[in-house]
């Protein structure tokens, strides 16, 4: 029985998360699946109700996932105290994703200083250089691997160049990024956050350099806005806050901005007409990407701890349940959207999807990503006749292999081979940018 199948770690549901969510969804829109000691929500209004209601539920589990058990046995009907007692036992507990309350709402503060419309006005001309630069290298050899080549490279240096990470350091950062583990890995052991060569600690250790550096020689970029700021009550950061701030804000917003463009990509190789829709109309590579988020976005699931005893819809859930919201299906509810698995460019209110998830933790990264999956789209499709897949990688249409990457949280590709088309107008290589050197 598909249900009983277990999300975090079959290799089955890592191919088509979809097939399972729904049949967890046919035994109810908030259930505990057989053999599972934990709550599954597949339904839109739900996950809302659970995303909106940070009295009862908190964030801490985020990044362990609702598979491991707590550090404690819950007691009672209201485990607030036990889970302050023991915050510091769970995975990542002093990431932003993490926090509850003041916390949360401290370091929210400063995250919403990164992703302003003016930050992101300033961030737009390297965004579009950028992008220029690697569009037109790849249309020029006929074709790409575009993860490692192009989406990987392009989010990692735009969020650099976002918040001023010396160009000196960038090609490091690029490095690290290509030789860590997955989000979520389906290898437990690639998980531990701890190691002193876990590509966030490492990074952590060139924000402290930087953080410590704007201290004293503050300049025109975010990590000074940062180092200088302040909580809303006055009071100011620790040196730590803001160097897990900046590591994990670099380090988990390009991973899903990068498999977004695979994602999109695929729908534009494979969904029929649609790349020629998008060369007569730019317009709507915008309402493109929202369709692709909403059926596939780079994010699975998200995971909350019931601290109170209370309810999801007419679902009575204990204090200490771990419950998780699957990102993957939510958007799929066929209560909330008609014919929801299908592509539909230019759906009816497409921007209220909940794969940016929805109230105090709504991913403060989204304004970013949309800009620059939406400017690199509108290079590809400037510069290109025809995009495809490269069949000796993946097959011919109708049989294509595709391989994602083997993590419970994140929903992108492990490579994906291109082959391109140049348009009438393309005039070929540009001379190379700064962007690394």
């Amino acid at each position: 029985m598909l249900a009983e199948k277990n999300f975090y770690t079959d290799h089955d549901i890592l191919l088509d998360p979809y097939a399972y969510f729904e049949a967890i969804r046919e035994i109810g829109p908030v259930c505990m699946p057989p053999g599972k000691d934990y709550f599954i929500v597949t339904g839109y209004e739900e996950a809302i109700e659970v995303f909106k209601n940070t009295a009862d539920f908190s964030s801490s589990i985020s990044v362990q996932g609702a598979a491991v058990p707590l550090p404690f046995e819950p007691e009672g009907s209201d485990i607030t105290a036990q889970l302050e007692q023991h915050r510091n036992q769970l995975l990542g507990y002093d990431y932003i994703v993490n926090l509850d309350d003041k916390a949360h709402t401290n370091l929210r503060s400063l995250v919403n200083r990164l992703f302003t419309p003016s930050r992101l006005k300033a961030n737009e001309e390297f965004i579009l250089r950028y992008s220029d630069e690697l569009v037109r290298a790849a249309v020029s050899n006929g074709g790409c691997e575009i993860m490692r080549s192009i989406a990987t490279p392009f989010v990692t240096l735009v969020i650099a160049d976002l918040l001023g990470v010396p160009a000196s350091d960038r090609q490091l950062f690029m490095d690290t990024i290509e030789a860590a583990p997955v989000p979520g890995s389906l290898d437990a052991s690639e998980n531990d956050y701890s190691g002193e060569n876990h590509p966030m600690v490492v990074m952590a250790t060139y924000f402290t350099r930087y953080i410590k550096d704007r201290w004293e020689n503050p300049r025109d970029d975010i990590l000074s806005e940062l180092a200088h700021a302040s909580f809303p009550d006055g009071s100011k950061p620790r040196l730590e806050d803001l160097v897990n701030l900046s590591t994990f804000m670099f380090g988990a917003g390009q991973d899903t901005s990068a498999k977004l463009i695979g994602n999109a990509m695929r729908y534009i190789v494979e969904h029929p007409g649609l790349q020629d829709q998008l060369r007569q109309d730019r317009s709507l590579i915008a309402p493109m990407l929202e369709e692709v988020l909403r059926l596939e976005g780079s994010s699975k699931a998200t995971t909350r701890l019931a601290l109170r005893d209370t309810k999801i819809g007419n679902v009575s859930v204990p204090a200490g349940s771990r419950v998780l919201i699957a990102l993957a299906s939510i958007s799929r509810d066929p209560r909330r959207w008609d014919d929801p698995h299908s592509f539909v460019l230019g759906r009816p209110r497409i921007k209220e999807h909940l794969s940016f998830g929805r109230g105090a933790h709504t991913c403060a990264g989204a304004p970013l990503a949309r800009v620059e999956v939406r400017v690199l789209f509108e290079k590809f499709i400037d510069y290109t006749s025809h995009i495809d897949f490269d069949e000796t990688k993946h097959g011919a249409r109708g049989a294509r292999r595709l391989d994602y990457e083997p993590s419970f949280i994140v929903r992108g590709f492990s490579e994906l081979h291109l082959k391109l088309t140049p348009s009438e107008t393309f005039t070929g290589k540009q001379p190379a940018s700064v962007a690394v050197s």
